[in-house]
């Protein structure tokens, strides 16, 4: 796997439906930038910020709520 996924790609990775990352973008809680208008995810920030999140961090913990496919927490 590229160290740069793009949004399909890090929703299949965080076994989360793309919805769910484009909600965490539209509230700036996933690390992420843009080429043009395309947003790519660098697996190594990802990995990061969900490791964060499993430590309890407030930050990423908040983005992690939700239910279903939705709830990146059962990682």
């Amino acid at each position: 796997m590229s160290s740069v996924m793009r949004l399909e790609e890090v929703a299949d990775y965080l076994r989360v439906h793309p919805s769910t990352i484009y909600r965490l973008l539209k509230k700036q809680q996933i690390p992420a930038f843009k080429v043009g208008s395309d947003w790519r995810f660098n697996l190594e920030s990802i990995d990061r910020w969900r490791a964060n999140a499993e430590k309890g961090d407030p930050a990423t913990e908040a983005a992690m709520s939700g239910s279903g496919r939705d709830n990146v927490q059962g990682l």
